[in-house]
C-alpha cells in the first residue's frame, strides 16, 4: 500500500546524467583498487543478513510521529568472513504499518554510507525492507511472491524497481524478544532508480495518464491488469514514481504490489468505486488505446512469457502450490491477450479518462 514517510519525495542530491569513467595507462606493479563487492542487486541468491535492533521498540513506534531506532546490521563480507554496520531504522508505510494487518512493520534501512561502501551494499544510504509482516508460512509467501513481481517487471522494462530477496533473521537487542527468521526483501531507492535511468524523480501530483510516456503508460496499465492490481493511482503517486528524462518526457514506474489479485492476502480488498467484488478479478484502469497499440503494447508479454514463467519455476522460496496457482492465473492474463473478443471485453469496452 502507500508508503511512509521516508519514501515519498524527493531527498536533496545532485543528479548526474551517467559518466563513465575510464582509467588508462596505470604502470605496471602499481596498486590498484581492491575488487568491487557482488552487486547487491546482481544475484538473484538470498542475502542473509541478521537485522538487531530493540524489537519492541521498533513494533510499537507505528505512529505519525516516528523516530529512528539504532542497530546492527550482521553479514557475510566479500571473503565470508564475519561483518557488520552499524545503522539506524524507522518505520515505514500505512497500510502495512497497522498492527492489526502486519505483526512487524516495514522499515526504511539507513547505511553509512562510508562504511557500508566496501560491502555488499555498497554505496547506498537508504534501502526499503519489506519485513516478514505475521509470522506465518502463507505469510511469507505473499512475501515471496510480491517479490517476484518486481523481478517480473525488470524483465519487461529497466524502468522498474530493482529488489533482492534477502533471508533476514530480526534479533532483539534487548534479549527479551525470540529472534524470528524469514524472507524478506529489499528495493531500491527512488534516487538510484532515477540515475540509473538517467532521469529525475517528479513527486508532483494531479497527473493524468494522458501526460505520461504513451508506450510506458500502456505497459504499466498492463502488468497491473496482469497481476490484478488496482491499487495504484498517476494522479495521487499512489504506488506510483513518476520519472522525467533529460528533455521532460514523464515516465511512471509502479511498486507496492501486495493488494495484486494474483497475490490475494487475507487484507487485500478492492476500493468500493471500483466495479469488482474481489482483488482476484482483473481490471484495467489504463486509458484507451486501439487494438493495434495495444497489440503492440502485448508482445513484449508475450515476448518474455518463458522468461516470466522461468522465474517462478525456478525460484526455491516459492511453495509448489503457490508457484502452481501463480502460473495458472498468468495463463488466464495470456489467453485473454491472445484472444481479440477477449481483448475487446478486457481493455476496449472499459477504459475511459484514468488517473
Amino acid at each position: 500500500m502507500f508508503v511512509g514517510m521516508s519514501d515519498r519525495g524527493v531527498w536533496p542530491r545532485a543528479w548526474l546524467a551517467g559518466w563513465t569513467v575510464v582509467v588508462l595507462g596505470v604502470p605496471a606493479g602499481a596498486q590498484t583498487s581492491a575488487p568491487a563487492p557482488p552487486a547487491l542487486f546482481d544475484s538473484p541468491e538470498p542475502l542473509e543478513f541478521t537485522l538487531t535492533t530493540n524489537l519492541k521498540a521498533v513494533d510499537k513506534d507505528r505512529g505519525t510521529d516516528r523516530h529512528y531506532h539504532p542497530a546492527v546490521l550482521s553479514f557475510s563480507g566479500p571473503d565470508h568472513a564475519p561483518a557488520t554496520l552499524n545503522i539506524r531504522v524507522i518505520t515505514r508505510g500505512i497500510f502495512r504499518l497497522k498492527p492489526t494487518t502486519c505483526w512487524f512493520p516495514p522499515l526504511l534501512l539507513v547505511l553509512p554510507k562510508k562504511a557500508a561502501a566496501a560491502t555488499v551494499f555498497g554505496h547506498r544510504n537508504k534501502l526499503k525492507l519489506v519485513t516478514y509482516c505475521r509470522n506465518k508460512d502463507d505469510y511469507e509467501q505473499y512475501v515471496v511472491q510480491e517479490y517476484l513481481i518486481y523481478r517480473m517487471y525488470n524483465l519487461l522494462t529497466p524502468r522498474s524497481f530493482r529488489v533482492r530477496l534477502a533471508r533476514v533473521t530480526y534479533a532483539d537487542s534487548a534479549g527479551k524478544e525470540t529472534a524470528v527468521t524469514r524472507y524478506g526483501f529489499l528495493i531500491e531507492d527512488d534516487r538510484e532508480l532515477a540515475e540509473r535511468n538517467r532521469a529525475k524523480v517528479v513527486a508532483t501530483k494531479g497527473m493524468l495518464q494522458d501526460e505520461i510516456d504513451s508506450t510506458n503508460m500502456a505497459m504499466v496499465a498492463v502488468f497491473q491488469y496482469m497481476i490484478a492490481n488496482t491499487d495504484w493511482s498517476v494522479w495521487g503517486l499512489h504506488n506510483i514514481k513518476l520519472l522525467a528524462d533529460s528533455i521532460g518526457v514523464v515516465y511512471a514506474v509502479p511498486w507496492d504490489f501486495d493488494w495484486s489479485g494474483v497475490i490475494a492476502p487475507p487484507y487485500a480488498k478492492p476500493d468500493a468505486r471500483l466495479p469488482i467484488q474481489s482483488v482476484r478479478q482483473r481490471l484495467f484502469r489504463g486509458s484507451c488505446r486501439t487494438a493495434d497499440e495495444l497489440a503492440a503494447v502485448f508482445a513484449p508479454f508475450q515476448a518474455k512469457k518463458d522468461s516470466i514463467y522461468s522465474l517462478y519455476q525456478n525460484e526455491p522460496a516459492l511453495t509448489p502450490k503457490s508457484r502452481e496457482q501463480t502460473l495458472r492465473y498468468y495463463d488466464e492474463f495470456y489467453k485473454t491477450i491472445s484472444d481479440p473478443r477477449a481483448v475487446k471485453r478486457e481493455f476496449l469496452q472499459v477504459c475511459g479518462n484514468r488517473t
